[in-house]
């Protein structure tokens, strides 16, 4: 990959992989670590990468490296998935409350629920390349998507049982 090709690749990929390090990981500045230190990773093997796998290599990469930051997290504090979805007074904009709705029930489901549903709907990702992206085969990454869209489709009918 060329000095050119590298930047394009900052200026083209950097939102979309801070917005899925930030939704993997909760945190505004991990996010924002783990998307400098996967493109200081790509820079140094440069060589190795051809720029058309720059996007697949970039993503599998924070893939990566959330997942490893989420373990480490987990090792130093109890995570707890049986805490209840926040409810909120009804809002002036019902598509910002429908979001947060979201984005709570996201964080309620497993990692690897989440960094799939993640990939295939909010960055369009087709099931072949997530598993290239996960290392997963495409018939598991089909389940755990089912599963994880299950799950949080059990946690917002909970929410709307209580509204």
């Amino acid at each position: 990959m060329k000095t050119s090709e590298y930047n394009q690749c900052v200026t083209e990929v950097s939102d979309d992989l801070y917005r899925y390090a930030y939704r993997l990981l909760n945190d505004q500045f991990g996010a924002e670590d783990a998307v400098q230190e996967v493109f200081e990773r790509i820079w140094k093997k440069r060589k190795e990468v051809r720029f058309e796998e720059a996007r697949n290599y970039l993503f599998k990469s924070t893939y990566n490296l959330c997942m490893d930051l989420i373990r480490k997290q987990k090792t130093a504090r109890k995570y707890s998935e049986t805490l209840p979805v926040e409810t909120r007074q009804p809002s002036v904009n019902h598509q910002f409350e429908l979001q947060d709705l979201l984005h709570q029930a996201l964080n309620k489901i497993s990692d690897m629920h989440r960094s799939l549903i993640l990939l295939r709907d909010y960055e369009g990702y087709s099931y072949q390349e997530i598993g290239e992206i996960t290392g997963l085969s495409e018939s598991q990454v089909k389940v755990y998507i089912f599963r994880g869209r299950k799950a949080l489709k059990s946690i917002i009918s909970k929410v709307n049982q209580y509204e």
